[in-house]
């Protein structure tokens, strides 16, 4: 018999959105990092398909919460993080949709006030803690946010938490799992080593694994890698599932665009997780679902079985 289910969480990441028209001015903002990925986004996302499709799917899914994983804009300008803010008002308002950003909403250093501050409302904690790591309690679901954003050097795709979040982070993880929540760690950067090296890679991504490993998760969200990607940590009584979805708005790393809805139900002594892929036929537009994948996971972040994630 099917457990109850109890939460439906939507997850997307690294839409890339389009540079708005005018936001490249004055020209001089071109420089360094941000030529480098103004010439890839020219190169490769301006394939991207339109936002509203992927809009549309979200919403027939209905879903209790939408996670947005980072990768919002392409060259960090004050005018991306404004057409960002209106596609998230369209997921949703922030009650009902949480962000962190990812490295390209970090290609350079832009002040809060202009970069990522205007998507505070998606990004403030129960207690409003700012800005990085915060707690947002959504029926059994506890979201922990966090940003490993950081400017880097050009060639770098890399990310870094830092040892304040770091810090931070053991007490938002203890006292979620005290309320028995289900806790969900987003992050753009996975805590697992993965395509691209060290250049893409979360710089202090043991030290995440240790905290995770003494304090518990039910499940790490990320992005960063454009493909659906399934892995796990060490957790205090087992491993703990860490999910990527597919590129939201282009086809990426040979697979197609899509997102990925989560089912979260109690199960015994612990949770029942269903996640199924929603592809794009960008050729047709429609998204079809992929074969779904089950988890079963402990309460203290312990994976009993999994079923791999599969793009047909």
């Amino acid at each position: 018999m099917r457990a109850p289910m109890l939460f439906t969480l939507a997850h997307l990441s690294d839409l890339h959105l389009p540079v708005p028209s005018g936001a490249i001015r004055p020209l001089g903002q071109l420089a360094g990092k941000r030529l480098l990925a103004y010439l890839a986004w020219r190169r490769k996302r301006r394939r991207a398909v339109p936002a509203g499709a992927l809009l549309e799917d979200v919403a027939a899914a209905a879903p209790d919460h939408v996670a947005v994983t980072g990768d919002l804009t392409n060259l960090a300008l004050p005018g991306e993080f404004a057409a960002a803010r209106e596609l998230l008002a369209a997921l949703g308002p922030p009650e009902g949709v949480t962000v962190v950003p990812g490295n390209h909403d970090a290609t350079a250093a832009v002040p809060w006030v202009s970069g990522i501050g205007q998507w505070a409302p998606w990004m403030t904690g129960e207690a409003g803690e700012a800005p990085f790591p915060f707690l947002r309690r959504r029926g059994p679901v506890a979201l922990i946010g966090l940003s490993s954003a950081v400017p880097t050097l050009p060639g770098s795709a890399a990310g870094r938490l830092g040892p304040a979040q770091l810090a931070a982070l053991p007490a938002l993880l203890d006292a979620a799992g005290g309320m028995e929540l289900f806790r969900i760690v987003l992050i753009h950067h996975p805590p697992l080593p993965g395509p691209g090296g060290r250049r893409k890679a979360l710089a202090d991504g043991p030290a995440l694994r240790g905290v995770l490993a003494r304090h518990g998760a039910e499940l790490v969200l990320h992005g960063h890698h454009h493909r659906p990607m399934q892995g796990a940590i060490p957790g205090p009584v087992g491993p703990i599932p860490v999910l990527g979805p597919p590129q939201a708005l282009a086809a990426g790393n040979g697979g197609p665009p899509g997102w990925q809805i989560l089912r979260i139900g109690r199960d015994g002594d612990g949770w029942r997780v269903e996640v199924e892929l929603r592809v794009q036929d960008v050729a047709n537009g429609p998204f079809r679902t992929a074969p779904p994948a089950v988890l079963r996971v402990s309460s203290a972040g312990g994976s009993s079985s999994s079923i791999p994630l599969a793009v047909r």
